[in-house]
């Protein structure tokens, strides 16, 4: 996609905050944190959301979930974290490449906007 921002980092033509990154996903720090650790994993293939998850690309989700934990413990997230999806314009994607957030390093709301 070549207007996707997400798309444009994980080519590097634009600079991001690298987290993790392998031969399917990045992780990189959001630029607009909503917590002390705010980072957003996403696929390097473009799927535009969750509703776009299918058979064939599901594994790389599947990816993700397993390189969370350790990321999250690299980032000193032991007291727990929250993992955020936000699909379509009433679940306020802004970003239409699919990702995950991670948030934590404090305590977290438990009521959702």
């Amino acid at each position: 996609m070549n207007d996707c921002i997400f798309c444009k980092i994980i080519d590097g033509s634009i600079p991001s905050k690298k987290v993790y990154e392998d031969e399917q996903i990045l992780a990189f720090h959001d630029v607009q944190p909503q917590a002390p650790v705010h980072v957003l994993f996403v696929p390097k293939e473009h799927i535009c959301c969750a509703d776009a998850i299918t058979e064939e690309n599901a594994s790389v989700v599947a990816h993700i979930f397993t390189k969370i934990p350790g990321v999250a413990k690299s980032l000193g997230l032991v007291n727990g974290y929250r993992i955020i999806n936000n699909c379509g314009d009433d679940g306020c994607q802004s970003v239409k490449h699919l990702h995950f957030h991670l948030l934590g390093g404090k305590q977290l709301r438990a009521e959702m906007d």
